[in-house]
């Protein structure tokens, strides 16, 4: 496992140190130092930890956790049902077109061990050698569910984020956004095993490929099952430009670093607050 010892504050140093080699003669050469700057460093230490092969979560975690996404999910969709109809004729009423939207997404990459054979290497070797797999294939493609909330053409000139204001967005989708009611037929996606209640948000191929050219740890975040709310989304809102999406791997890779059954129940409570006041919605 990767250590990291510190070094003065903010933009000087640190010292990154694989615990494996502690002790024996190549110890010297098993740490390496780097200028600290803040988020992409952060990304850097993060990547590194949740790269290392000699971590994996527990079977029975695993087992535990998607017996809860089946639970939480079938249970939503009885209970929200109502809600789902009723924002169905409300988006019907108001602009023509599909009342549901499906949208090719990349949800978990299988081959999980793509940088195992990077995990004791250092500084440049690595990341050279990591640059040299940024055109493997990132993860599974799947089509992710949710309610229509833009006008039918909004991407014909291309993919493009939704930005505060969105004037593709329609005055319906408005509200369904900042209540995160669009994102209700995602529960069929976890149901599906797709998508979990709790991880990183799927992104489109489309803007994957766009940001990994400047943050080569980005697929990282493929490790696990998207989900439907995450550390992201409760602690930074929506994705609305390429820099965001930068920040979010930071909180990304944090949750997949610290993965605990306890840190699922409260980014779920987070999620509650998130819903009721809006936060971070556009």
């Amino acid at each position: 496992m990767w250590e990291c010892i510190f070094f003065g504050g903010i933009g000087e140093s640190v010292v990154v140190f694989h615990r494996s080699m502690a002790g024996s003669s190549n110890a010297r050469e098993s740490f390496y130092t780097r200028k600290l700057e803040p988020l992409h460093s952060e990304i850097e230490l993060l990547g590194d930890l949740v790269s290392d092969p000699d971590i994996e979560t527990p079977r029975n975690v695993n087992r535990v956790k998607r017996a809860f996404d089946l639970l939480f999910a079938i249970t939503a969709m009885i209970f929200v049902s109502p809600l789902l109809l009723i924002a169905a004729i409300v988006i019907k009423l108001e602009s023509p077109g599909p009342i549901f939207f499906a949208q090719e997404r990349i949800g978990l990459n299988r081959r999980r061990r793509d940088r195992r054979g990077m995990a004791g290497e250092c500084g440049l070797n690595r990341r050279a050698n990591f640059d040299r797999r940024k055109n493997l294939h990132a993860g599974r493609p799947f089509k992710i569910y949710k309610l229509r909330t833009m006008r039918t053409d909004a991407e014909e000139s291309g993919p493009k984020l939704a930005q505060k204001n969105d004037p593709r967005i329609t005055r319906a989708g408005n509200l369904l956004r900042k209540t995160r009611i669009d994102e209700i037929p995602q529960f069929l996606n976890v149901i599906k095993g797709e998508m979990s209640i709790v991880g990183p948000r799927p992104e489109r191929s489309f803007f994957i490929n766009q940001i990994r050219n400047e943050v080569p740890e980005f697929p990282l975040r493929l490790r696990v099952k998207p989900g439907i709310t995450g550390l992201a989304q409760v602690e930074d809102g929506y994705t609305q430009t390429l820099d965001m999406m930068k920040r979010k791997l930071m909180f990304d890779l944090r949750y997949i670093s610290q993965f605990s059954l306890f840190h699922e129940i409260r980014i779920l409570f987070k999620t509650v607050f998130v819903v009721f006041t809006g936060k971070g919605a556009c």
